[in-house]
């Protein structure tokens, strides 16, 4: 039998690059069927991973929260599919929760990402903002309880008051959480209950007291169990012990602080979000001053911006993340993290 001499640029792009280290002999090579562990920071951006040095559960991980599967996660087995979610529960008009960036890309590329074809390079070219929100759920497992399961959205991340962040999509997904800035955004819901006004009925009481010392810590009220913390025994507390009073989108407001382990994830997940999808500026909207703003950007000014952006930034009856989230600290802890210098530096220092 005659052997079939195959040519070489094609014994190249068939066998692949592995299949010549192994010929090398090179002793670095995976072995097949072995398996490649995560460390445990990766974030997944395009198919690729990206490290973040703080912890992170994906959607396919033990534990973690998957918004691409079509049945609800809280609901129970035998009522979870589709079928009967569309029945129960109003306004889902589509079992998905999520669908496919378009704004800035060709229709060939269009084409080409529909069938989930994304390459790095066309993510980096169409998202520029990441978005911050409070959930006013308390806990990420409620959270996804509410997108999910109740209102047909869903958002990238979140982020639960042990700093435990969860990955739900892949960044190149068009997650629904910010209405004009979907296409262009990859989104955040912090474990919060919000700000309200003098007016408003607040559920502030339920979820934070005062201990024996006088230090406020968060009470998950019993209805929610554990709470789906993460961290054994963990014990929440604000950054700063006193609610902090503030005024968005002309309100005045009041909200307890985001948790130190929060801080501490939000800045290093934005740093790597900034180095990995470039046009994300790692910066928030100012005004002439350089001071933060703290109302509805113009329509023409959030057509412009690239940065970190707050969800009150987009729409006017939004208020998150409220009055008492540091800005500065986010920012010059994440610029650090680049290997960039801040002048928010001296502050940051004091929460270390």
């Amino acid at each position: 039998m005659q052997l079939l001499k195959l040519p070489v640029q094609f014994s190249l792009t068939t066998l692949g690059v592995g299949t010549l280290i192994l010929a090398s002999g090179c002793a670095t090579a995976p072995r097949v069927g072995s398996f490649a562990p995560r460390k445990g920071d990766e974030i997944v951006v395009a198919g690729r991973y990206v490290h973040t040095g703080t912890p992170v559960v994906l959607w396919t991980d033990p534990g973690g929260y998957d918004a691409y599967r079509v049945e609800r996660r809280f609901a129970p087995q035998d009522k979870a599919d589709w079928k009967i979610t569309q029945e129960e529960v109003e306004g889902f008009d589509t079992p998905n929760r999520y669908n496919l960036r378009k704004s800035g890309l060709t229709g060939e590329e269009i084409e080409r990402v529909r069938g989930g074809g994304w390459d790095l390079p066309t993510l980096q070219k169409v998202v520029d903002q990441f978005v911050l929100h409070y959930d006013v759920c308390g806990t990420s497992r409620q959270c996804f309880k509410v997108l999910h399961d109740l209102r047909c959205m869903s958002v990238h991340f979140m982020l639960d008051l042990d700093g435990t962040i969860y990955q739900t999509l892949d960044l190149k997904e068009r997650a629904w959480h910010a209405t004009t800035s979907n296409s262009r955004s990859v989104g955040i819901e912090i474990a919060n209950m919000g700000a309200y006004g003098n007016e408003e009925k607040s559920p502030l009481r339920d979820w934070y007291q005062a201990d024996e010392n006088g230090k406020t810590r968060i009470t998950i009220p019993e209805r929610f169990g554990d709470g789906g913390i993460r961290t054994e025994n963990f014990v929440g507390r604000p950054a700063r012990n006193e609610p902090v009073k503030g005024v968005v989108q002309g309100r005045e407001l009041t909200q307890y602080d985001f948790t130190p382990e929060q801080y501490q994830a939000l800045a290093h997940l934005t740093a790597a979000l900034c180095k990995a999808l470039p046009k994300i500026k790692c910066d928030y909207p100012r005004d002439a001053e350089g001071k933060l703003v703290l109302q509805k950007l113009p329509d023409e000014e959030l057509q412009r911006f690239q940065g970190v952006i707050g969800h009150y930034h987009i729409q006017t009856n939004k208020t998150d993340p409220g009055p008492a989230l540091d800005w500065d600290y986010v920012i010059g802890h994440a610029r650090r993290l680049m290997g960039e210098n801040d002048t928010s530096l001296g502050h940051m220092r004091k929460r270390e």
